[in-house]
């Protein structure tokens, strides 16, 4: 596997993004039913909140290693791996987009798993599909892509009971499976932007498709797609 080179969150050097805005939907359609009425929220890696706006906002925390979204006196800047919180303190904590960065992930999974109370949600999503695996992968930081086996796996190596287990991002997973492979046959230029960016008309398409996709979520869930949203209780 190539070496991972870590950088900063592109949801804040490239903000209004079409995937950062269909993945809000998407998480909300796919995992919003397990979030109740909680008094402590803990988001863990969207410190900038392109993924969690739909996340009960009162009693949120945000811990980031990016500082540039963080907001004093609230968040924090620490890493998945040794979350500054104590035993069971939050009633929700969820990780978009964050596992795939951990190394070991064993460990990232269990401090995620600790700082939940008993009774509490955990709320994950992950890219999906090692063979997917690109030159974004390396700049984006990311140790692993998954399926979904792999993440109910991991989650359930510590005790969580898995509610939900969906892939999505399935109605554009043709035009992302033909960009990984363009990729492949011709990598971006060094120092080309992190995210692909697509034609206007294409802009409109991606944002309609996933609009189509948030209402299908919310119903089914979906065998295929290139991320996986996983929804799991501790045990009380």
């Amino acid at each position: 596997m190539p070496p991972v080179e870590q950088s900063g969150s592109s949801s804040i050097e490239q903000t209004g993004y079409w995937w950062y805005d269909a993945r809000n939907d998407l998480l909300r359609a796919g995992l919003g039913e397990w979030v109740g009425r909680p008094e402590r929220v803990l988001d863990v890696g969207s410190a900038d909140g392109p993924s969690a706006r739909w996340l009960p906002q009162q009693g949120r925390v945000a811990v980031d290693l990016d500082v540039r979204g963080l907001v004093p006196g609230r968040d924090a800047c620490a890493s998945a791996l040794a979350l500054p919180f104590r035993d069971g303190t939050f009633d929700v904590v969820a990780a978009f987009d964050v596992v795939e960065h951990c190394e070991p992930e064993a460990t990232a999974v269990a401090e995620l798993a600790r700082v939940l109370r008993p009774g509490g949600r955990m709320l994950v999503s992950v890219p999906a599909y090692q063979w997917a695996w690109s030159d974004h992968d390396v700049r984006a930081g990311h140790h692993r892509r998954y399926t979904r086996r792999r993440l109910v796996a991991a989650l359930e190596r510590e005790g969580l009971e898995v509610r939900r287990a969906t892939h999505a991002f399935a109605l554009v997973f043709p035009m992302f499976a033909a960009e990984r492979v363009v990729r492949r046959l011709r990598p971006p230029a060094p120092g080309a932007s992190r995210l692909p960016q697509p034609a206007p008309w294409m802009d409109r398409l991606l944002r309609a498709l996933c609009r189509l996709e948030t209402r299908l979520l919310a119903r089914r869930d979906l065998p295929f797609g290139s991320s996986v949203l996983v929804a799991a209780v501790k045990p009380e």
